[in-house]
């Protein structure tokens, strides 16, 4: 029979997220639920035995002394209850010719213990004559009350002669017990996810490139294994970057000196009539090939050597935007007068100028709109650059963040890739969509 998947989800969603709230219920349910037992075994058990008999004695004593009070003369009566004060601990007094009144009538809740029931049990079976008890006049004593043929004999029962102390030690037994526990997993607990919760944090930070250095390992022998694992992980990472950019340090002066020897060339021509033209194309060559490497190098590097820092996304939107009109762009801007934000500024900022190239050359006219955390995106903060350029389809869109994918014969397919990158780098994305100009959206989230 398969299991109940529905229920099975409901009771998943009362179930705590945290760690620590899972590993406490763990713990403390099933020794709740053990000490739970054991007080209701002790209530139904040996506790309803004391009650029995406790009752039974107190209800013994005073069907003795109502046995015997009217049969004796008033001088041994008066003797009689002043024994019964000494002997048995009982208040008597005696009320020739009284009736039995009114009593306060009993709680609706049921006492802690089942006294009031037993001891009304109790009496009725020792006694045989009416009576009545009195629970809430004195919060000392019992008044008890017994009609007999010539009047009504009033008894005051101390409580102790029907509570035991061991009730109340096995009470503060269980909860105390219980508390402790509670305290002392609470206290473990917490320290071991405080850990996991540091590794975590840093393991974030280290992916957005905030690099804080390697964590101190702490809590339980996993948790210090896995934070020794994070910090070799993060030292080989650290190594292999600087190591490649290194590399692409050497390559991009190897590649660019040629490239200048080259231009040197060329300017260094004689111009004449007949080769101003090839001259003049060739330098275009060159400048082309210059645009392509750094694009190239810009890629393969990911921008990820730059530390994120607090910057002004605001300022670097108007930034990029008036470079673009520099470049022959109509560009529109809204956004706040200011909107900091953690960012890796370089990397950011050549990420909008590639989107905002890629519409220059596609679309005539572009808006930019900066949207603070909140509305429909709590947490992140969005640029969106809109065109009414011919846009990408939706069916092309995915593939237009790869790399070396273009649609234009002037692209190098790397302007959309290289800011898909800066955006997953700063843990935020880069999203292309139909724009309500008729072109191209690009939606970018960074988080607050």
């Amino acid at each position: 029979m398969r299991p109940d998947k529905s229920l099975a989800r409901r009771i998943s969603a009362l179930l705590p997220r945290g760690l620590l709230a899972r590993t406490l219920i763990i713990l403390l349910v099933p020794m709740v639920v053990l000490q739970a037992v054991a007080l209701q075994l002790f209530y139904g058990g040996q506790l309803d035995v004391i009650s029995r008999r406790l009752t039974g004695a107190l209800a013994g004593d005073i069907g003795f002394v109502a046995s015997f009070i009217e049969e004796v003369t008033p001088e041994q009566r008066a003797r009689m209850m002043r024994e019964g004060q000494w002997r048995l601990g009982l208040a008597l007094s005696y009320e020739e010719g009284g009736q039995l009144g009114p009593v306060p009538e009993r709680p609706a809740w049921s006492p802690l213990l089942p006294l009031e029931d037993d001891l009304q049990a109790a009496l009725r079976e020792r006694l045989a004559l009416p009576f009545d008890a009195d629970w809430l006049s004195d919060p000392a004593s019992i008044v008890i009350r017994v009609q007999l043929p010539g009047g009504v004999l009033h008894v005051e029962a101390p409580r102790r002669r029907l509570i035991t102390s061991t009730l109340y030690v096995f009470v503060v037994w269980l909860v105390g017990a219980a508390l402790l526990l509670a305290l002392v997993a609470a206290l473990f607990m917490k320290n071991q996810v405080r850990a996991i919760r540091r590794l975590a944090a840093a393991s974030e930070a280290f992916g957005l490139g905030r690099d804080a250095g390697p964590i101190k390992p702490e809590g339980a022998r996993e948790v210090r294994q896995a934070a020794l694992a994070f910090n070799a992980m993060r030292e080989r990472i650290t190594r292999f970057v600087a190591q490649r950019t290194t590399m692409l340090a050497g390559v991009s002066h190897d590649l660019r000196t040629p490239l200048t020897r080259l231009r040197l060339g060329l300017a260094m021509l004689p111009r004449t009539p007949g080769t101003e033209a090839d001259i003049a194309a060739l330098t275009q060559d060159v400048e082309e090939m210059e645009r392509l490497i750094d694009a190239y190098l810009a890629f393969a590097r990911g921008e990820g050597v730059e530390a994120a820092r607090e910057a002004d996304l605001a300022a670097l939107v108007r930034e990029a935007a008036a470079k673009a009109r520099r470049a022959g762009a109509a560009v529109e801007v809204e956004a706040p007068e200011t909107l900091p934000l953690r960012l890796r500024a370089d990397a950011l900022g050549r990420a909008l100028a590639n989107l905002l190239d890629n519409a220059r050359r596609h679309a005539g006219r572009i808006t930019v709109s900066v949207r603070p955390p909140g509305g429909e995106t709590p947490g992140f903060a969005e640029v969106v650059v809109d065109d009414d350029g011919p846009g990408i389809p939706e069916a092309e869109r995915a593939e237009a963040l790869k790399p070396f994918h273009t649609g234009s014969p002037s692209g190098t397919g790397l302007g959309l890739a290289i800011a898909h990158d800066i955006l997953r780098a700063h843990g935020g994305e880069l999203l292309l969509e139909q724009s309500p100009m008729g072109g191209l959206r690009a939606r970018l989230r960074l988080p607050a």
